[in-house]
């Protein structure tokens, strides 16, 4: 079998979906050793991303020009607000189209065109391409972003043109997927689609990345050290579990000695969280990492991974971290909404509490502490969802 992917973001670190994405490749190796794998990557701006990690036969590498013209820029300035279409997006997305109408994709089995942000560049570039009847999309966060679970901000009549041109998209395509059970239904129906929308997770393989920079490693000083690594965003919430890890610490003199809560964060005012905590100093908030600093000390610093979903009332979407997680077979504290991609996969309820629940945060949070101040036993919070055989049935059932 030849397979063509196309790709958006394959860095290795600062963002989700470049892990994802070196992962997806892996594991497809992996399910189809004997496959021949083709990679076009369409990027941004030049960086160095270590794609000699990636087990494909070939990668084409562009880095594309996307500085819009200054005529673009001030013409648009009148035009999205009379007809409700960025001329900056289409600018962008004709150059992703200019290279993808350069490929010659009718020597592959199977096309794969992977989305990378909030944006859906490379999907929307697809539009009315002749390889489009043939490709397989993925949706890696839901489009526009007004469906995003937690987004706070108003439907604009440029969303809903978004909506139409994606939905031109849906049409044409030949398969469409999501990373997530729940988006891949909203979108079946956001779209009025009359093809399934199939659920392909998102993956995690630690071949495809050189993790041999300890540099910025925080080492534990405690027994048991809780972490959250990762952004504050689309009505995350951060102080519910640090009120509730506060409050165990205050209350009990063993937790106080022996646990300590460590996070490294974006997207939040991290002044502000320290100087409201500063009474605790078993709670340690740091600036972020780059990939491999961050994957070594939640591999081997960490007792308690916390994983926040969007909320307060549901989340579709399946958070990145979550089948990086899945591979080091440590215990994991989801702070979820009672509606949630997670509740779907985690089927035991020690490992997932309500966001708006204090009180169960709490009670669950100190459950795990005492669990690992008693034992480093390996545990299974996502069952073989993650694995190598599950990923090969969907594959599998998507393909064919």
């Amino acid at each position: 079998m030849k397979f063509l992917i196309i790709e958006q973001d394959l860095r290795v670190t600062g963002t989700s979906q470049g892990v994802i994405s070196r992962s997806f490749l892996a594991k497809l190796r992996t399910a189809y050793p004997d496959s021949i794998i083709d990679v076009v990557y369409l990027k941004q701006y030049a960086s160095e991303d270590q794609l000699d990690l990636l087990p494909v036969n070939s990668i084409v590498e562009k880095v594309l020009d996307l500085k819009i013209p200054f005529s673009t820029l001030w013409l648009n300035k009148i035009y999205w607000r009379l007809f409700h279409i960025s001329l900056k997006e289409r600018y962008i997305h004709k150059v992703y189209a200019t290279e993808i109408a350069k490929i010659d994709y009718k020597m592959y089995d199977h096309i794969f065109v992977r989305s990378a942000g909030l944006e859906h560049e490379m999907l929307l570039a697809t539009k009315d391409l002749p390889i489009l009847k043939q490709a397989v999309i993925n949706f890696h966060d839901p489009y526009p972003v007004y469906w995003y679970g937690g987004y706070t901000g108003e439907l604009t009549n440029l969303e809903l043109f978004r909506m139409k041109a994606m939905n031109e998209v849906v049409a044409q395509a030949k398969t469409c997927t999501s990373s997530a059970t729940l988006m891949s239904r909203d979108m079946q129906y956001l779209y009025g689609s009359q093809k399934k929308f199939y659920t392909l997770p998102h993956q995690y393989d630690e071949n495809v990345f050189d993790l041999s920079d300890t540099s910025q490693v925080y080492k534990k000083n405690k027994k048991v050290t809780i972490s959250y690594h990762g952004a504050i965003q689309f009505g995350r919430n951060i102080d519910v579990l640090l009120d509730s890890y506060e409050e165990l610490v205050n209350s009990n003199q063993i937790y106080q000695e022996q646990t300590e809560f460590v996070l490294r964060m974006k997207g939040v005012n991290l002044e502000s969280l320290r100087l409201k905590y500063s009474k605790t100093p078993n709670i340690v908030i740091l600036d972020c990492l780059n990939f491999s600093n961050s994957s070594y000390e939640q591999i081997h610093e960490t007792d308690i991974t916390i994983i926040l979903e969007n909320g307060p009332l549901y989340c579709n979407i399946l958070v990145g971290k979550a089948p990086f997680l899945a591979a080091y077979h440590k215990p994991v504290l989801s702070i979820s909404p009672l509606e949630s991609e997670l509740r779907t996969i985690i089927k035991n309820g020690r490992y997932i509490a309500d966001c708006n629940n204090k009180e169960e945060v709490k009670q669950k949070l100190e459950t795990l502490i005492i669990d690992r101040l008693n034992s480093n036993e390996p545990v299974y919070p996502f069952g073989d969802y993650f694995s190598d055989e599950n990923f090969k049935k969907m594959i599998d059932n998507i393909i064919n």
